[in-house]
């Protein structure tokens, strides 16, 4: 059972506003405590990860980041392949939620240090779900390193 006191921190990179729309109404449906934040893309999200420009100096570090792979400027796997890379945030857990069921996209991700792949179900009801299921796994069973 989940005993945090705190919300879940939660960094979704997504660019299209209605997939961000459902992401957050699923964690609603489903009652779960999130502080959840939106970027448009991996330049952003960047930003946000190391508190740069003035929108991001008090950004939370988070706890699992959500990534599309299809978004403009820095696509999910140039953002995934760049983080890995980095020591201050290669820990982070990165689960893709995407549209794409291609083998070759899965693979790649979890070769570029995916925790996940979630392809995202054409209905709500699935989607709501697959969003609570998640989180089960990821804010209730596993255990995360504690937030610097």
């Amino acid at each position: 059972m989940d005993s945090r006191s705190q919300p879940f921190v939660i960094l979704l990179i997504e660019d299209e506003p209605a997939d961000a729309h459902l992401v957050k109404v699923a964690l609603d449906e489903n009652h779960i405590l999130t502080d959840l934040h939106q970027v448009v893309d991996g330049h952003q999200a960047f930003e946000f990860l190391r508190r740069q420009g003035a929108q991001f100096t008090s950004a939370p570090r988070p706890d699992l980041i959500l990534l599309d792979l299809n978004m403009p400027r820095m696509n999910g796997r140039e953002f995934l392949a760049t983080l890995k890379k980095d020591q201050a945030l290669c820990n982070i857990p990165v689960v893709i939620i995407t549209t794409s069921e291609a083998q070759r996209d899965i693979i790649e991700t979890y070769a570029l240090g995916a925790a996940g792949y979630i392809s995202k179900p054409a209905d709500m009801k699935q989607f709501i779900v697959a969003i609570r299921y998640l989180c089960d796994y990821w804010i209730k069973l596993v255990r995360l390193p504690v937030r610097s």
